[in-house]
C-alpha cells in the first residue's frame, strides 16, 4: 500500500525523515518496502531562481529579441540573457533558469546550455508559466511582484515541497493499516513508546448538516449475513468538475488516477480512512430505491470496464428498483458511476461480510482497491464518519447540498469489541524478558485498547472491533512487542535444548535420502508435483474410486480441485512438459503423499457425537481421512540412443524391475516374505503386484495404459512403479548389522561338469555340495546349462563352480582333493550323477 509522507502527517505529529517513518514502521511490523521522492513539479524546479532584469535593450539582429542582464542575487556580476518574449522589459522580477537546469516538455527533457542566439551569447532562460510546470499561460514571461527577493529560489517561493511515497507492505491480518489513518495509529504507538513528542488527531464531522430533505432514497436490505450493515446519504445541486489541484496531488502521489471532483473524494476517503465508498447519480437509481440482496444464479451483469459478468446467487449486488448496480464491495455497474451530467448524488458505505467478497472477487477474477479492503475486514464503526467526511467535502468541492438524513441500516451482527485478559507473568514468559507494567499500559493505551480493570497480575482490555487480528492474550502480547521493539529483547547468553531420540519419522527420512542418492546415481532426476489434482484423471478408474477422493471445499479451479490417489498423473504431466521440448527420454522419480477418503469410516467414528464433541475430539474430526508416503518411478523413451557402439535400445518393464529390486535389496527387506502376483490395477495395460498375505499391497509396476497417457497428451509407452514407502517402512528389518573382518587366506575355485537326469534341480546339487563340508565350502554357483545334441535322452549338463576356503589357513592339494572326492560322491550316488 502507498502511503503518502506529508498526509501522513496531518494525522500525526511527529519530527522524523521519511526514511526513519519508514525505519519506524518496519520496527513495528508494517514493512516498508521502498521510499521513494515525490514532486508535484517534475524536476523540483531545482536550478530555477527569482531575477531581477537590470537593462534591456533590442537584439540587433531580430526583430522580437531583447538581449538583458540580469542580476541572480549571487553576488556575482549580472548574467546576460537573450530573451524573446514581448513583454520583458528593464526592471522586472522575473524566474530565471540557470545554466545546467532541467526544464521539461511533456515526456521530453532538455538542460539549459551556454549558447549564442543571433550571434549574441546566452547564458540562461527568462521563463513562462508553462515552461517550469506552475501554469498553462505562454502569453509571456511570468512578471513577479516587486518586493520579491532575488535570489531566492523558485521551489521556496511557490511554496513547493517534495513528497515522499512510502510503500508499505500490508499483511493479510492487518487490516485496520489499509490507510493514512490506520497507519499513523500505529506510527502514534511507536513515538509514545519512545517518548517522542506526538499527538493523534483528524477531523471532525461537527459541520455536517442536513440542509433540506428533498433526495430521499429508500434502503432496502434483503440479505443480512452478507450485509451487516448499510449506510447512505444524498446530496443535490452537485457541480462534477475537476478536483482542485491539492487533492489530485494527494491521489497521484499514491498512485491514483483523478477523475472527477466526486469519484475523487470516494478516494480520498478510502485512502485517508479505509472506508471505500460508492457514488451513484442519484438521478440513475430506478424507483429511488436502493435493494441490497442477492440475483438469481447466471443474472447477467456489465462492470464499469465494459466486461460481462454472469452473476452467481452468492455475488452480494447493489440493486435499484429493477436491476443490479453494482458487485458489492467489488466493481461498480455500466451506469452506476457519477458523469459530468450528474448534479444529485447519492454516497454508500457499508460493512460487508468479507467471506462473500473474497469469494465474489476470486469468482470473476476482479481485485479492486475495495475489495482488497472488505475481504480483510474493516472497521465496523467507521461507516457514519466516512459518510460525514465525503458529504461535507462534497458541499465544499461540489457546492452540493445533504438533501437526506444519512440512512443506517444495521441487518447483521456486526464485529463487537472484546476482552482479554494479559497477564504480565503471561508476557515476560512469552516474550523472553521482564517488560515494565507501567510500560506495557501505555502501548496498549497508545493502541487503542482500553484498560478495563488492572491490578498486580495484570490488564483486563478492551479490543477495538477493527483489531480482527487481536481476539488471544498471545495476540496482545504480540501487539505489545512489535512496539516495544524485537530488538530491544536481548540474545540469551545460555541455549536451552531438550535432547530427542530419533524416531521412525527421521529413519524414514534419511532412508528417503539413501535412496534419492541411488535413483540419481542410476539416472533418475526426482520431481516434485502438486499434490492438488484433478477430479477428471479419476472418473473412469476402478481402483481410484472418486468417491475416496479428497476435495477441496473452495478450488481455484477444476484442474485442482482434488488432493491425489497416486502419483501417475503428476509424473506424467511432467512427462508431457519435458516431451513437448524435444527432452523424451526420461526416468523421473518422486517422494509424496497420497490422500484418501473413507466415508463409511468416517460415518462409524462420528456416529452419535455431537458437533462439538466431534471438533473437540481430533480422532473424530480428521476420522475418514489418510495419508500415505508413496515413491513413484517413470521410465519413458529409449534406454540407449545415438550411441555409436550400441544400438538404439528402448527402455523396459525388466529395467524397471530392476530398479525397484535394487531399491529394495538397499533398504534390506527381504522378498520371500511377500507375494508376487498379476496385477489387475487399471491404471497399468500390464503389472504385477507385490502384496503380502493379508492382501496388503506394497508395490506395483508396469506399462501405464495409453488412454491415460493420451489424457496427459503423453505419446510414448511409460513404465510406472509405485511403492508404498509406508508400509515399506514397517517392513524394514529391525536388526543391527554386523561386521567381520576380510579373510587373509585366499579362496579356492573348482568346477565340476555333471552329466545328470532333467528331473534333477540345481538346488538339490547345492544343497548336497554344502553338506559335504558345511566349513569350508563358500559358495555354490551354476555359470552353464546345456541341454541337446550329443547327450543322452533325458539328460542334461550343469557346469557349477564351488568355492572352497579356510579362514584360519591356507589349504593345501590334498585337502582340497578331500573335500572334493566327498562332494562327486554325494552327487553321484545320490543324483545318479556322472563326471563329464
Amino acid at each position: 500500500m502507498n502511503i503518502s509522507y506529508k498526509w501522513l502527517k496531518e494525522y500525526v505529529d511527529f519530527d522524523m525523515t521519511a526514511d526513519e517513518v519508514a525505519e519506524a514502521l518496519t520496527s513495528i511490523g508494517l514493512e516498508v518496502g521502498s521510499v521513494d521522492e515525490v514532486q508535484t513539479i517534475r524536476g523540483g524546479l531545482k536550478g530555477l531562481v527569482v531575477g531581477h532584469v537590470l537593462t534591456c535593450e533590442p537584439h540587433p539582429n531580430s526583430d522580437h529579441m531583447h538581449i538583458t542582464t540580469v542580476d541572480l542575487g549571487n553576488g556575482e556580476a549580472p548574467t546576460q540573457i537573450v530573451c524573446g518574449a514581448p513583454n520583458v522589459a528593464a526592471g522586472q522580477k522575473v524566474i530565471v533558469a540557470t545554466l545546467g537546469t532541467k526544464l521539461y516538455d511533456g515526456d521530453n527533457e532538455f538542460t539549459i546550455k551556454k549558447s549564442k542566439l543571433r550571434g549574441v551569447e546566452s547564458n540562461g532562460m527568462i521563463c513562462a508559466e508553462d515552461e517550469i510546470g506552475v501554469g498553462q499561460s505562454h502569453d509571456g514571461i511570468m512578471i513577479l511582484p516587486e518586493e520579491t527577493v532575488v535570489g531566492t529560489p523558485a521551489a521556496e517561493y511557490f511554496g513547493l515541497e517534495s513528497d515522499y511515497l512510502i510503500e508499505v507492505d500490508i499483511t493479510p491480518n492487518r487490516a485496520d493499516a489499509c490507510s493514512h489513518w490506520g497507519v499513523a495509529r500505529d506510527l502514534y504507538a511507536y513515538l509514545v513508546r519512545n517518548d517522542q513528542p506526538t499527538a493523534l488527531h483528524r477531523p471532525g464531522c461537527e459541520g455536517f448538516a442536513v440542509d433540506n430533505h428533498d433526495l430521499p432514497i429508500d434502503i432496502v436490505v434483503e440479505n443480512a449475513e452478507a450485509y451487516p450493515r448499510y449506510c447512505a446519504v444524498s446530496l443535490k445541486g452537485c457541480e462534477v468538475k475537476e478536483s482542485p489541484k491539492w487533492l489530485q496531488d494527494k491521489l497521484t502521489t499514491i498512485g491514483l488516477r483523478p477523475i472527477n471532483n466526486i469519484v475523487d473524494i470516494t478516494n480520498y476517503i478510502m485512502m485517508a480512512y479505509g472506508q471505500p465508498l460508492h457514488c451513484f447519480d442519484a438521478d440513475m437509481v430506478i424507483g429511488k430505491k436502493v435493494v441490497v440482496k442477492t440475483m438469481p444464479e447466471g443474472t447477467k451483469f456489465v462492470t464499469l470496464d465494459g466486461v460481462e459478468h454472469n452473476l452467481s446467487d452468492r455475488d452480494l449486488a447493489i440493486c435499484n428498483a429493477e436491476e443490479p448496480m453494482c458487485i458489492a464491495g467489488v466493481f461498480g455497474g455500466k451506469g452506476s458511476g457519477t458523469y459530468e451530467t450528474t448534479t444529485n448524488v447519492l454516497f454508500e458505505s457499508a460493512y460487508f461480510h468479507p467471506t462473500w467478497i473474497r469469494k465474489s472477487a476470486r469468482r470473476h477474477g476482479l481485485n479492486t482497491d475495495a475489495s482488497f479492503r472488505f475481504e480483510r475486514g474493516i472497521d465496523p464503526d467507521g461507516q457514519i464518519y466516512a459518510l460525514k467526511q465525503a458529504a461535507l467535502m462534497a458541499k465544499e468541492l461540489a457546492g452540493g447540498e445533504v438533501s437526506m438524513e444519512i440512512v443506517d441500516v444495521e441487518a447483521g451482527e456486526l464485529p463487537k469489541t472484546f476482552e482479554v485478559e494479559l497477564k504480565y507473568d503471561y508476557l515476560n514468559a512469552l516474550v523472553g524478558k521482564v517488560i515494565e507494567p507501567e510500560l506495557v499500559k501505555r502501548i496498549c493505551t497508545a493502541l487503542d485498547m482500553t484498560v478495563k480493570a488492572e491490578d498486580e497480575s495484570g490488564l483486563q482490555l478492551v479490543i477495538p472491533a477493527y483489531r480482527v487480528d487481536v481476539q488471544r492474550p498471545c495476540d496482545v502480547v504480540e501487539d505489545v512487542l512489535r512496539v516495544y521493539g524485537y530488538n530491544n529483547v536481548e540474545i540469551p547468553t545460555a541455549v536451552k535444548s531438550s535432547l530427542t531420540i530419533k524416531g521412525e519419522e527421521d529413519r524414514s527420512y534419511k532412508l528417503q535420502k539413501l535412496i534419492s542418492e541411488q535413483l540419481v546415481g542410476a539416472g533418475f532426476n526426482e520431481v516434485l508435483n502438486n499434490s492438488l489434482t484433478r477430479e477428471a484423471y479419476y472418473n473412469e478408474l476402478k481402483n481410484y474410486a472418486p468417491e475416496h477422493l479428497v476435495r477441496l471445499m473452495n478450488p481455484l479451479s477444476s484442474d485442482l480441485n482434488v488432493m491425489r490417489q497416486t502419483l501417475l498423473f503428476g509424473g506424467l504431466e511432467s512427462i508431457a512438459h519435458n516431451a513437448n521440448r524435444k527432452n523424451s527420454n526420461l526416468a523421473f522419480f518422486e517422494f509424496g503423499n497420497c490422500y484418501f477418503f473413507d466415508a463409511d469410516r468416517k460415518k462409524a467414528a462420528q456416529e452419535g457425537a455431537t458437533l462439538e464433541e466431534i471438533k473437540a475430539d481430533r480422532k473424530k474430526w480428521l476420522a475418514g481421512y489418510s495419508e500415505e508416503l508413496h515413491l513413484g518411478l517413470w521410465l519413458t523413451g529409449n534406454r540407449v540412443e545415438g550411441n555409436w557402439a550400441h544400438a538404439n535400445e528402448a527402455t523396459s518393464v525388466y529395467e524397471l524391475k530392476a530398479h525397484v529390486m535394487n531399491i529394495l535389496l538397499r533398504l534390506g527387506i527381504n522378498m520371500s516374505q511377500f507375494l508376487i502376483e498379476d496385477g489387475k490395477n487399471d491404471i497399468f495395460a500390464k503389472s504385477l503386484v507385490v502384496t503380502d498375505r493379508n492382501g496388503k499391497i506394497y508395490l506395483e509396476l508396469g506399462l501405464v495404459r495409453k488412454a491415460l497417457c493420451a489424457a496427459c497428451e503423453v505419446e510414448n509407452e511409460v513404465y510406472f512403479a509405485d511403492l508404498n514407502w509406508t508400509l515399506l517402512m514397517k517392513k524394514m528389518p529391525k536388526k543391527d548389522v554386523s561386521y567381520k573382518e576380510i579373510a587373509k587366506f585366499p579362496a579356492v575355485k573348482r568346477d565340476l561338469a555333471l552329466l545328470i537326469d532333467k528331473s534333477v534341480t540345481f538346488g538339490q546339487i547345492q544343497k548336497l555340495v554344502f553338506a559335504a563340508d558345511k566349513k569350508l565350502i563358500k559358495r555354490v554357483e551354476l555359470f552353464d546349462v546345456y541341454e541337446g545334441k550329443n547327450l543322452p535322452a533325458g539328460k542334461k549338463s550343469y557346469a557349477i563352480s564351488i568355492a572352497i576356503q579356510d579362514e584360519t589357513k591356507t589349504l593345501n592339494d590334498k585337502a582340497i582333493d578331500a573335500i572334493m572326492q566327498k562332494v562327486i560322491k554325494s552327487v553321484t550316488t545320490q543324483l545318479g550323477a556322472e563326471l563329464r
